[in-house]
């Protein structure tokens, strides 16, 4: 059987990667981190069924690794794309990850030694990281990195490492490698929109004004908090807490003319969450426009409102710093009154943009873009998944802004024309 690449290793990735191998294709799987698993990983719960997010996850994780027709490969780049389909060539670069992956056994004893902490990535920057380390408990592989640019070599992790598994610089460099393969889907997922480009929003200067990813990792039990709520200011439990939408969404000002799809059903979840756990702590949402589309969404909405949860359509003008607090001023534009709200903890929802390298990655592949970044589908009516380059497919929010079941349902469509590229080579 033909073989098939899978660029990109979130919840989308990984389904595109089973589905193909279920169906007897050998897929490489290839993610430039250190593991698996992408945003759905840093979640605690999903909507609106408020299950655990990596009890849904970590299992397709496992499986994608263990199945014998996945081939993953992490801490990898595609840098080059030759051919056509049926017989595309894929270049691909790996990063030196600096452990050796046949010895490592995940078992953190060089993470306990290593004296240097910095920015946490997975955390959002509300915990902190070694210098060697683990992305996350449940990485996929299940070995630790050594981050080359802040290790300080002292020396500690060689000595800790019982199987010797920890390398120096010169004992690991980039490797660059070719495969063959009938097609290409790409799910290289999002990225989260930078609310410091918004002064009015003091983001970074006010502790207590984060971003929904932030907060999500603030409330997930696996969190740098241990799940336990409280202000980044003085650790206080919050006893009020406002939820700002549309940021860095629909706002032509910074080139975002598109909703972001899933920051409302975010909001209304993590405001249900934060009713069940801390029935005293008042929570506002500030809205222009409320979207609940999808199956039971409304219904998680009205539950939302009878747990007490307070939606006032209206934005302010900007986020203010006042006797040690914040303010902010809202006109409800339901009533026309205007608000003045003291909330401890404000929640930026911050909205999908294209990650980081979208730009190179495209040119590499030879696919073209919208102006927004996302990659550009073939016809959005009849054809979603294929890209203007035959043999190259396209799922998930690499395409748009989508929350999980239609990024999933999206990955199962890619497959499968990927799978059709796959029979025409090998009759």
């Amino acid at each position: 059987m033909a073989e098939v690449v899978v660029v990109g290793g979130g919840i989308t990735g990984i389904q595109a990667a089973l589905d193909l191998a279920n169906h007897g294709v050998t897929v490489h799987l290839v993610e430039r981190e250190p593991t698996i698993g992408g945003h759905m990983a840093m979640l605690d719960k999903t909507f609106p069924t408020n299950d655990c997010s990596m009890c849904i996850l970590s299992p397709k994780m496992v499986d994608v690794e263990r199945h014998p027709l996945v081939t993953l490969h992490t801490c990898t780049e595609v840098v080059g794309v030759e051919g056509e389909v049926g017989a595309f060539t894929v270049r691909l670069l790996r990063h030196p990850r600096y452990i050796d992956e046949k010895e490592c056994n995940g078992c953190g004893d060089c993470t306990e030694v290593c004296p240097v902490e910095v920015y946490n990535h997975f955390d959002a920057g509300i915990g902190v990281r070694k210098a060697v380390y683990k992305p996350m408990p449940q990485a996929v592989p299940n070995i630790t990195v050594r981050d080359a640019e802040h290790c300080i070599d002292c020396g500690l992790c060689y000595e800790a490492c019982g199987k010797d598994a920890v390398l120096r610089d010169d004992e690991d460099h980039e490797e660059e490698t070719e495969v063959s393969a009938a097609a290409v889907v790409v799910t290289t997922g999002y990225a989260t929109f930078d609310p410091s480009r918004k002064a009015n929003l003091r983001y970074l200067q006010l502790p207590d004004v984060v971003t929904n990813l932030e907060f999500e990792r603030m409330i997930n039990a696996s969190g740098p908090t241990g799940g336990e709520l409280r202000r980044l200011s003085n650790g206080a439990v919050p006893e009020s807490i406002v939820f700002l939408q549309c940021v860095g969404s629909r706002d032509m000002q910074i080139d975002r003319p598109y909703c972001s799809c899933v920051c409302c059903m975010a909001a209304v979840k993590n405001a249900i969450l934060i009713r069940e756990h801390h029935p005293e702590t008042e929570v506002t949402v500030l809205y222009m426009d409320l979207r609940a589309y999808g199956k039971g969404y409304e219904e998680y909405f009205e539950r939302a409102k009878a747990m007490g949860v307070r939606f006032l359509r209206g934005m302010p003008g900007e986020i203010a710093a006042k006797d040690g607090g914040i303010e902010l001023m809202v006109e409800d534009t339901e009533t026309a009154e205007v608000e003045f709200l003291h909330p401890d903890l404000v929640v930026l929802s911050v909205g999908m943009q294209p990650p980081a390298g979208a730009d190179e990655l495209a040119e590499r592949l030879g696919i073209t873009q919208e102006t927004t970044g996302f990659v550009q589908i073939r016809d959005e009516k009849t054809d979603t998944v294929s890209t203007l380059r035959p043999g190259i497919y396209v799922a998930g929010t690499a395409v748009a802004p989508k929350d999980i079941p239609d990024s999933v349902a999206m990955a199962g469509a890619a497959a499968m024309r990927a799978y059709r590229d796959a029979l025409k080579v090998d009759r």
